[in-house]
């Protein structure tokens, strides 16, 4: 099976100081729910996997993360595409929980679940815990440059090998062309 996890804050949709409190407040980036389609056509099943620590602060409940990924899972079908899971860390970001990025153990769940290596699975995300958490699970790391990507490039801490690409777009075309 091919498999793509994507980080979703920064990497799918614009990122928020505010958090994305609500499914109004959900922005696709240019590009990123055809992205999700190319992929999708391709073959590879795509999983959204995302720290949510809104949830512990208060700032929006567990069904109102469930009603914001269901308004980018109608998205990506609009664009032909289809996300198979998401997988979310609800714990604030002081927790020692193991599923909140940068520790593995929310891409350890999603190999868990379906029945994967990580070895052959791409990590996309924008922030150095995405990239650290793909390196940690033994995924293949890829930094977008959308959301906080350049300045995590900028910081110059990429695991060795990380793929460094400008948007989902250009990731997607890289893998399916």
């Amino acid at each position: 099976m091919k498999l793509v996890i994507l980080d979703r804050d920064g990497t799918i949709n614009e990122d928020s100081d505010e958090y994305i409190k609500s499914p109004a407040e959900l922005r696709p980036i240019e590009g990123s729910l055809e992205a999700i389609a190319r992929l999708a056509q391709a073959g590879y099943r795509i999983v959204v996997a995302t720290n949510q620590s809104g949830i512990a602060r208060g700032l929006f409940d567990t069904a109102t993360l469930i009603a914001i990924h269901d308004a980018l899972q109608r998205a990506a079908a609009q664009a032909g595409g289809r996300i198979d899971a998401f997988f979310f860390c609800p714990h604030a970001a002081d927790s020692s929980c193991e599923c909140r990025k940068p520790k593995p153990g929310m891409l350890r769940e999603i190999a868990r679940r379906f029945n994967v290596s990580l070895g052959d699975v791409y990590m996309v995300g924008d922030a150095q815990r995405d990239l650290d958490a793909a390196a940690a699970a033994g995924a293949k790391p890829v930094l977008v440059l959308t959301g906080k990507g350049e300045q995590t490039k900028a910081e110059g801490r990429l695991p060795p090998g990380t793929l460094v690409v400008p948007d989902l777009a250009a990731f997607a075309q890289r893998l399916a062309p």
